[in-house]
């Protein structure tokens, strides 16, 4: 409450710095807001001066006071409040208030030091063209000018480069990012940054500089474990299977331990890069994943790649992760890795049905089916254009409520008709050809009519995905049913399975392949023929580009796909090629 008095102003400008600084690092959190504290400071220097300034936005109250106040003995105080006034509007992202307050902070001289290097970076060039004010013996501070000055550095390249690589214009983000990791920093940061470096790298479409970068930060700390997974998602994108998975054992057997206590590689700062870097851009490159996503992408990627037994052992684990608790195990804000839990449960049954275990492939469908089935409305209607109206508009909340409860409903659909359908495959395994077929049956009459309608009429295109794996399923369906009616020597039944085969998907070449064989098991060989060479002539053309689009089915569908493949291709081509050459031969004779 005393009024300010210009010989007190150096040690009340010193304290006031020493008090922020001791604020700052006893709350260890990110820095955020404005400091108010500084303004008051400005406030009694003006005050001091006789002038006033309470009306000012805090640049033009810095602007005010560093060209109005000229006493020799408050600039180097003014100096130091005004590198711990950067700090705050780092914090805040505030580059261009950081620049001109550097501007305002450099004498002529420091201006032209700063204008030789702006080529390079203006904001960086500016903090360094600044002359840190010497220190009084009076009057002792908690953390130099000269240390700040270093870490405000380092800070302005890492947030420029973070900047630059959320905008996409990769070369300035690595060569800002280079800068900052030749800065003064933790750690703990420096291992950040390498991180950066690498996802930069990456992007740029160099993968093993980017693997150079993130194990880099790995041998700097190794708990940055960001780093880890994206060592792994690298490899993904090499190629390199053994490496990856590798790469993502570690990662989880990492996140199951308690991490060590960080050991101080520097002498602690009140005023660290740590407290100043909290972009959302760089959460997103640093988030820490679960130990359920890891399990789960160790699952996916060995079944991917046809390790099946591997995959049952990571699917049974996350199976049982999941009983701990799902949301202690999966984030909620949208970012996590993993699918829908119905999806997990379908791929875990066809890596049981992939190793042989087709009992517990059946129950774990039996889950899924069980789960979704009351989900399912009795009747789905898919027709009505559900367009996305405009936000502004009447009733754009309800029709896009609308629109996403049709897609939950053909969700729960395509999963149940999944479960029936890796159940009709396990059942056909184990010898079972009645139940298979009973069970092929239940997907094509509950699901089968709702699907006829989404084929028949026109879908809005945020439907189409969902609609698409319906057909799928459904055309998997009947063949599997149609193979196991050949089983049972029903072969007039089977026949008409792969007929509408056909008419769910022209030209497919296991439907086509079936039915020849299926019309030259009931002695219709002429038909049989006449049926393969027409499929023959377009085997190579049409069948091919169409498997070169669409999208690509879901990976719980792979094995379905490759159980309904035609196995007897080359047999059945020799007896209709004999059959040809005998018939020309008698046309000819």
């Amino acid at each position: 409450g005393l009024p300010a008095a210009l010989p007190a102003l150096p040690l009340e400008l010193t304290v006031l710095y020493n008090f922020l600084l001791f604020t700052v690092g006893a709350s260890d959190s990110a820095i955020k807001g404005e400091a108010e504290g500084i303004r008051q400071g400005l406030l009694r220097v003006l005050e001091a001066c006789g002038a006033c300034g309470q009306d000012l936005g805090t640049e033009e109250l810095w602007e005010k006071v560093l060209q109005e106040v000229t006493v020799e003995e408050l600039q180097a105080p003014l100096h130091r409040l005004g590198a711990l006034q950067a700090a705050w509007w780092l914090a805040a992202s505030q580059l261009g208030s950081v620049a001109g307050l550097f501007h305002l902070l450099s004498t002529a001289e420091d201006s032209g030091r700063a204008h030789c290097s702006e080529g390079q970076n203006e904001l960086l060039s500016v903090i360094r063209a600044w002359q840190v004010p010497p220190e009084g013996a009076s009057l002792p501070l908690v953390q130099s000018a000269k240390d700040l000055k270093e870490i405000l550095c380092t800070t302005a390249a890492f947030l420029q480069g973070l900047q630059e690589l959320e905008a996409g214009n990769l070369p300035t983000a690595l060569s800002l990012l280079q800068e900052a990791a030749g800065g003064f920093c933790s750690k703990k940061i420096l291992a950040q940054i390498y991180t950066c470096l690498g996802c930069c790298a990456q992007r740029m479409g160099k993968p093993q500089t980017a693997l150079q970068h993130l194990k880099r930060a790995l041998q700097v700390d190794f708990q940055c474990l960001p780093a880890l997974s994206h060592v792994a998602a690298v490899y993904h994108e090499l190629g390199e299977t053994d490496a990856e998975l590798q790469a993502l054992t570690l990662l989880y057997e990492a996140l199951g331990k308690n991490p060590p206590a960080a050991a101080s590689s520097s002498p602690h700062f009140l005023m660290q890069t740590e407290l100043l870097v909290h972009t959302p851009v760089l959460t997103s490159l640093l988030r820490h994943h679960h130990p359920s996503e890891v399990k789960y992408l160790l699952a996916q990627r060995c079944l991917q790649d046809g390790r099946v037994a591997d995959a049952v052992e990571h699917y049974l684990d996350f199976l049982s992760l999941l009983q701990e608790g799902l949301q202690q195990q999966v984030p909620l804000d949208g970012s996590s890795a993993l699918p829908r839990i119905p999806e997990v449960f379908l791929e875990a049954a066809s890596a049981l049905g992939q190793a042989g275990r087709h009992q517990d492939a059946i129950t774990v469908c039996e889950e899924v089916i069980s789960r979704t089935t009351a989900l399912i409305p009795r009747v789905l209607r898919v027709e009505e254009r559900l367009e996305q109206p405009e936000c502004t508009l009447p009733g754009a909340e309800l029709a896009g409520g609308l629109l996403s409860q049709k897609k939950e409903s053909l969700c729960c659909l395509a999963w149940r008709a999944a479960g029936y359908l890796h159940q009709g495959w396990a059942w056909a395994r184990l010898g079972e050809s009645k139940e298979a077929v009973t069970q092929f049956s239940r997907e094509t009459t509950s699901g089968g009519c709702c699907v006829q309608v989404c084929v028949c009429l026109r879908v809005t295109e945020n439907l189409q995905p969902e609609v698409e794996v319906l057909q799928k399923i459904r055309l998997l369906a009947l063949i599997g049913r149609g193979t196991q009616f050949l089983e049972l020597g029903r072969h007039k039944q089977a026949l008409l399975d792969f007929q509408y085969s056909l008419q769910l998907s022209p030209g497919d070449p296991a439907a086509a392949s079936y039915l020849v064989q299926t019309l030259w098991k009931l002695n219709r060989k002429q038909e049989a023929a006449v049926q393969w060479q027409k499929f023959s002539q377009n085997c190579s053309g049409e069948d091919g580009q169409q498997q070169g689009h669409g999208r690509p089915l879901p990976l719980y569908l792979v094995s379905c796909l490759e159980q309904a493949v035609f196995p007897h291709s080359e047999p059945l081509a020799r007896s209709i090629q004999d059959y040809l050459g005998a018939a020309a031969q008698d046309t000819s004779s």
